[in-house]
Order: C-alpha cells, then structure tokens, then sequence
C-alpha cells in the first residue's frame, strides 16, 4: 500500500472516519485548543522576563510557530491522513521515525486535555470554592467525553458557541481596556510593550528570546487541525489554509490583548520579576484595579470553560492519533475501530487516560506543573520531526506533489523551523527534558520489540 493513499481508500468501512467538516469547523477545533485568552496564565511571567516587551515576545512567537504551521500545511497536502506528524514522519523519513514521532506527539495529545481539563477546574473551584477543584475536573471530562462520542460535527457546533463565548469575552475586555485607557490615560509609555518599560535597564534582546520559549507554548493545540484531515469535505488544501488562518488569527488576538494589558499592569516589570508570586495573577490583577471585579470574573468564568472546550479538541485529536497508530498496527488494532464513523474505541481509551492523569494531578499542590513539563517536551519533539519529514519527504525521497522541490519550502523553512523547536527544548526544565528522555527511551524499546515480532526491514528509519 501506498503510504501516500489515504486511509478511506484502502481500509473497510470499519477503520474509516466520516467526512463531515468544514473550514469554520477546522478553525473552530484549532482556536478551541489554543484557546483565544491564552496569554493570561503567562502574561507576568513573559512581562517579568522580556523587561516589558511583552507584545513584541508574541510578535516573534508567531513568526517563530509560523514556520512550523508552513510544515504543516506541506506535509498534509501530500498525506492528507488522520495521523497528523506520525503519518508525515512515516512518509518522509521512514516508519520507525513515525512510530517514534506519533510516540512523542502522544504526550502532547493525550496528556495536554489533561491540563486544560485541571485548569478549568482549578477556575471553577476560585468561582464556586464550594466545590472542589477535583469534582469540577471530572465533570468536564465526562461532559466534553460525551460530546467527542456524539461526533466530530456535533463537538464542532457546541465548540463554535463557546468560542464565540470566548471571543465576546475577550472584545467586552479591549473594549473596556480602550476606554479606560483613553479616560484615565496608560501606566505605561505606550510603546513600551514592544520596546520594554525601562525598569530592568531598556531593551534586553536575550530577555526577549526567553520569553518567547516560553510563550510560544500558548499556541500548542492549534497543529490539532491536522488530526482532522480525513474528516475534512474541502480536502486537504483546506487544512492547510485553515492551519496558517488558525495561527495568524491567534497571533493577533495575543498581541492585542497583552499590549492592552500591559498598559494597564500597575506592576513595572522590575516588580514582577522581583516578586514571582505577582507574576501567574498579574493579567487579573491589571484587569481588576483598571477596570472592575466584574470584568475579572468574567475573564476568569471564561478561562474555566474555554479550557474545558479546549480539553475536548485535545481529546478529539487525541482519539485521532490513536486511531491511526491502531489502523497502522503500532498500538492495539481495536484502536482503528469506527462506529458510524467516530473512532470511538480510540476516543473512550484517550478520555480513561486524560481521566486518570487529570484526577492524579488535581489532588496535588504541584500537579498542574508536573503535567505541563511533560506535555510541552513531546509537542516541541513531534514539531521537530515534523520539520525533518518535510525535508525527507521533499528534498530527499521525493515523495512530494511530483514538482520540483524548493529550496525554501523544502529545506531552508523547515530547517530554521527545527532549530526554532529545538532551542526551546533546550531552554525547557531539567525535568521535562529527564521525562521526554526516559519516554523517547520507552518509545525505542517499543520498536525494537515490534520489529523483532514482525521482522519489517523498514522497523527503524
């Protein structure tokens, strides 16, 4: 079988996944995932770090996961398969690559629902202290594991409304940011988002750069259209267009919304970075002294169940990735089962596992940042990979649409997107680079097994 084929062609009605989305569907799981408030978890601490430059740190994040969406949209026109980098690592650097890749990207999917569905309980239990935290997290996780059973397309309508949800939220806040910043004027020069407050001695490039490690963790999740791409009526040109839109339109709305804050913020930078307690409330803060405690609710009601919905897309992604890993034999083949179309084996397997971890988590003090470290290692890898494959596929197996390859397109965009990825790798915690390390190390012996059993030559890439 050809590796380029899509799965519906080659597989029975039982391993097939439906065609029911369209463009806004795509951009919906996308902005679901990212989340349209993104920076307000991390907004004092890339304040603190970038000296004030806070909307120039999302400036260059964007560009930086710009060329990482352009891999993207190349390796799903060529295989446009529900496997997302697995199926792209498979075809441009060989099937032990993919497994290895699909392995890495399953501690973002699997586990990066786990952290939203935590946050949206931790949010829930500061507006209904009543309830606890760990009671808000597994209602979520049933509420959102239902609609994901429904299908694709009834998760994709819910989705749109509390998106919008998000997106009226976020325009009542620049909104009000406007108006009271023409009323009673900024706290802070009014390029110092992009140019630095001048507490911590002006502008620091090397500030900047490690601000932007960290911010561009706010638009993991947004790569998630891809897992769509057999469910997709437009075809896989739509996918890449609704991936460089999704980013774009994400881009904008953190550089809006942190240059309006940052306005705002009565901390100086200097005071954030001497005091890191300030930093993680520091976007409610700005907004509760500027503006009112009303907003600050809203905000933070917003937060809770948008992280949810964000939880769901991850989910469905996730259910999409296991999927494909069982329809290719590299996990249990029960794993590609469909009924009516939605891969729900897959879904239910990805919901017991983000259940399990989410639970774990929200009964410890420190549960939220041990989940992160390890997401954000295995996303980084898989976006590496990714970079490789395009390479691979283009430039060296000549895999590609039957065209010339371009030099650009082709090597040096993919390149500089891997170096992106793979300096924020090395910028990441100790911890979260031991876990990616030891699980990376369980994905090997994994393969070596398989290809032990089944005695493929092509096992490793």
């Amino acid at each position: 079988m050809s590796d380029t084929g899509t799965a519906a062609s080659t597989t029975g009605a039982q391993h097939r996944l439906r065609r029911s989305l369209g463009s806004r569907d795509l951009v919906v799981y996308g902005l679901l995932f990212i989340a349209p408030m993104a920076p307000v978890g991390v907004f004092g601490t890339l304040d603190a770090r970038s000296h004030g430059a806070v909307a120039l740190v999302y400036v260059v994040a964007t560009v930086a996961m710009g060329f990482t969406a352009f891999s993207y949209a190349q390796m799903v026109r060529v295989v446009p398969q529900a496997g997302s980098v697995f199926a792209y690592a498979r075809v441009g650097l060989g099937r032990g690559a993919g497994f290895i890749a699909g392995w890495m990207a399953m501690l973002d999917y699997v586990l990066i629902p786990a952290v939203a569905y935590l946050f949206s309980g931790i949010a829930m239990n500061a507006l209904v202290p009543q309830v606890s935290r760990w009671v808000w997290t597994m209602l979520a996780v049933v509420i959102t594991t239902l609609l994901n059973l429904w299908g694709v397309r009834a998760a994709a309508r819910v989705g749109f409304l509390v998106l919008a949800m998000e997106i009226v939220v976020l325009v009542v806040f620049v909104t009000a940011a406007i108006v009271v910043l023409a009323r009673d004027g900024a706290t802070r020069p009014p390029l110092s988002p992009l140019t630095g407050d001048g507490t911590q001695g002006g502008f620091a490039l090397s500030g900047v750069i490690g601000a932007v490690s960290v911010a561009v963790l706010s638009y993991l999740g947004f790569d998630a259209i891809a897992a769509f791409a057999e469910e997709v009526t437009g075809g896989s040109a739509e996918v890449a267009r609704a991936l460089l839109f999704c980013l774009a339109l994400a881009g904008v709305l953190f550089v809006a919304q942190t240059y309006l804050v940052a306005l705002l913020e009565p901390a100086t930078s200097a005071q954030l970075a001497a005091d890191p307690a300030r930093q993680g409330p520091a976007f409610y803060d700005a907004v509760d002294v500027s503006v009112g405690r009303r907003l600050h609710d809203l905000v933070a009601a917003s937060k809770a169940i948008g992280a949810a919905f964000a939880a769901l897309a991850g989910q469905a992604a996730a259910g999409r990735l296991l999927f494909a890993m069982g329809r290719d034999r590299r996990l249990p083949r029960a794993l590609s089962r469909t009924d009516a179309g939605v891969p729900r084996v897959a879904l239910l397997c990805a919901a017991v596992i983000t259940l399990l971890a989410a639970g774990w988590a929200a009964r410890r003090d420190d549960g939220l940042d041990k989940l992160v470290s390890v997401v954000d290692i295995g996303a980084l890898t898989a976006f590496t990979l990714l970079h490789a494959s395009v390479v691979g596929c283009f430039a060296v197996r000549r895999r590609g649409d039957g065209r010339r390859p371009s030099w650009w397109r082709h090597v040096l965009a993919p390149v500089l997107g891997a170096a992106i990825t793979v300096a924020v790798i090395v910028a990441a915690s100790g911890v979260a680079q031991v876990v990616g390390a030891v699980w990376l190390a369980i994905g090997v012996l994994v393969l070596v097994g398989q290809r032990g059993r089944t005695g493929v030559a092509e096992e490793l890439p």
